[in-house]
């Protein structure tokens, strides 16, 4: 038997193998089977399957005084009329944002979900479309970061709208090599940042896996990003991220903390107890396999959360964590 960090490490790679297998995604979108076995454990996760079942939810976690962050699930798109779909849906969300409100809601998305696959330029463009509509709402666009290979040209097309739209920033992921040769330049485009240590399974040879040399890369790249002056979001999921920036003194200097929806809200809402700025990203959609599988190996303990879910699914009680 292995011992338990090296079989919950295990456990997490099993868990992104299986997220990243095409076979399983494409059973995922071609039939309900998996979906509708699996949706009382998503659903702890996933705030909506449609956009009217989000906008009903949105206010109970405004009320409890978090900020908001939504992002439409879905995977790499690579049919135009499939993005073209995707860049209307995120319009759908800003006409219905309220312009007025003193914590606008932030959209985020991968370039991979409007139109990266297809060129960069149709990327960049409806990357353009939706911050300038956007603006008009005093909504925020993060970009979201994806798989090591993508870096390049989601770096080519960050620096390329951050000069023309102030309402865009990026996420920076913590655990690939690159990143402390890349911080310097994005640090200097000034647009938010949102760091985060990285969900994707890359080879040792292109990110860290987790651990203590993570966690001290992740902590040298806020030094950087808050000396600097730039506004930044601590996107982490992982409790001895904060224990470290409070031994550090690092807390009081960020931003904002953020969490996706339904990961560790008892850690969230300790930190909003504190004083600090809390948001909550909730993603919404129907296509939400890569995001239940990246949420369990996160943390894969919740694996028995979510079979006991499984079981009982009145467990779930939307927002009740978060009070």
């Amino acid at each position: 038997m292995l011992p338990e960090n090296e079989l919950l490490t295990a456990a997490g790679g099993a868990l992104r193998k299986l997220a990243a297998t095409q076979s399983l995604r494409d059973a995922f979108v071609a039939g309900p089977l998996l979906a509708d076995t699996l949706w009382p454990a998503a659903s702890r996760y996933i705030v909506g399957r449609d956009r009217s079942e989000l906008l009903a939810r949105l206010p109970i976690l405004a009320d409890l005084g978090y900020r908001l962050g939504v992002e439409f699930v879905g995977e790499e798109v690579s049919d135009p009329e499939q993005v073209e779909q995707v860049v209307v849906e995120y319009e759908a969300l800003i006409e219905a944002a309220d312009p007025d409100t003193d914590s606008p809601v932030q959209l985020g998305f991968d370039l991979s979900s409007v139109g990266l696959l297809v060129s960069p330029e149709l990327a960049r463009d409806n990357t353009a479309r939706l911050c300038k509509a956007a603006a008009t709402k005093n909504t925020g666009i993060i970009i979201s970061m994806e798989r090591s290979g993508f870096v390049d040209q989601i770096l080519d097309v960050y620096e390329t709208l951050a000069t023309e739209h102030e309402n865009i920033g990026l996420t920076v992921q913590a655990h690939l090599h690159r990143t402390p040769a890349d911080i310097g330049r994005i640090i200097a485009l000034g647009g938010k940042i949102r760091l985060v240590k990285g969900v994707y399974r890359e080879p040792a040879d292109v990110a860290l896996p987790r651990g203590p040399e993570l966690d001290l890369r992740y902590l040298d790249l806020l030094r950087q990003v808050v000396d600097h002056g730039v506004t930044v979001s601590t996107a982490s999921q992982d409790p001895r991220i904060y224990q470290l920036l409070e031994q550090t003194g690092l807390l009081t200097r960020v931003n904002e903390v953020e969490m996706l929806h339904g990961v560790r809200p008892d850690v969230l809402r300790d930190l909003r107890s504190a004083g600090l700025p809390a948001r909550i990203t909730a993603v919404y959609g129907r296509n939400w396999w890569l995001h239940l599988l990246h949420r369990l190996a996160e943390y894969p303990p919740n694996v028995l959360v979510a079979l006991a879910d499984l079981d009982d699914p009145s467990r779930i009680h939307f927002g009740q964590d978060y009070r």
